[in-house]
């Protein structure tokens, strides 16, 4: 086979490979800077602390928290749980509970990473500790002058983030996505503009880079969706459906925000280098007269018998 002859196959498989290489480098990026880096996780999830379904959680988490503290009667209980349960919910409205929200946030976060890096084993999981939160709740029920409130325990409610069963594979895939979050971008930008380099037809080349990333956009976007659904069906059952859905979202916006960039980039390439060939065609076809005839074919030689 000559040189000439190979470049084809092997233009179409370095296309084919950043096509298929795209998605992962998206997936790895949005994993090292988005959720392994403190700030933009703290600009990610400092919203959610305004978000209905988290705060109604909090709010419940908390109050039966103090409930199991509080030695109240039956025929008071319902009725000191409710008053408790709306204080806390408005507690959770104030700027109060916002900065108490991003102080327990950081430092879940750092534990987090903390436990995702480290190579000796662990036994505990990785929980967010509410106890900020309920002292400042303390504090200002105090202040307002509301019954029991003194009584409020100040006591170290817990919320799983990584469960240690499972803590080995999310270190070992958070390990893979790190070391792939600098080297898989670079080898798909690497195998597009060498399959475009080496293939007989630039502008078809392009054409194919440009569908083929929208497709794994789609496909990208489309495994987010799915993986809402499942990470929502294989919630604990105390963990309300609402809450895990809004952080969810809240940490997989921008990914989903780069995949329809990425669809709508891909598309737009592929029109552009599609049309810009059409107009190229245009341009140097032969022009013809209107009304003219179309050329006839030339007749072959008449051969003579000698």
């Amino acid at each position: 086979m000559s040189r000439r002859s190979a470049r084809p196959p092997v233009a179409a498989a370095l296309l084919a490979a950043a096509c298929l290489l795209a998605p992962p480098a998206v997936l790895a990026v949005w994993a090292t800077h988005g959720i392994g880096d403190t700030g933009r996780y703290a600009a990610t999830t400092a919203p959610l602390a305004t978000d209905t379904g988290v705060r109604e959680a909090i709010a419940t988490a908390v109050t039966d928290d103090i409930m199991r503290e509080i030695d109240v009667r039956p025929p008071l209980r319902e009725p000191v749980h409710t008053y408790v349960h709306d204080a806390v919910r408005s507690f959770t409205g104030t700027d109060a509970f916002r900065s108490a929200w991003g102080t327990a946030n950081l430092a879940a976060h750092d534990a987090v990473l903390r436990a995702l890096r480290e190579d000796g084993p662990r036994t505990a999981p990785v929980t967010l500790d509410l106890a900020p939160a309920t002292r400042r709740l303390k504090e200002r029920l105090v202040e307002d002058h509301v019954p029991f409130a003194e009584r409020i325990p100040v006591a170290h409610t817990r919320i799983t983030l990584l469960p240690a069963d499972r803590l080995t594979t999310f270190r070992k895939g958070f390990h893979v996505l790190e070391f792939a979050g600098f080297w898989l971008p670079l080898t798909t930008l690497a195998c597009a503009l060498a399959g475009i380099a080496l293939a007989v037809s630039r502008r078809r080349a392009v054409i194919a880079v440009g569908l083929g990333t929208a497709l794994g956009a789609a496909l990208l976007a489309l495994a987010v969706l799915v993986g809402r659904l499942l990470t929502l069906s294989g919630v604990p059952d105390d963990v309300p459906q609402p809450a895990a859905g809004a952080v969810y979202d809240a940490l997989t916006e921008t990914l989903r925000t780069v995949s329809w960039a990425l669809l709508a980039t891909g598309l737009a390439v592929a029109a552009a280098a599609w049309l810009t060939g059409h107009r190229t065609r245009r341009r140097t076809a032969p022009p013809q007269a209107p009304g003219a005839p179309a050329p006839l074919p030339a007749e072959p030689p008449a051969h003579t018998s000698v």
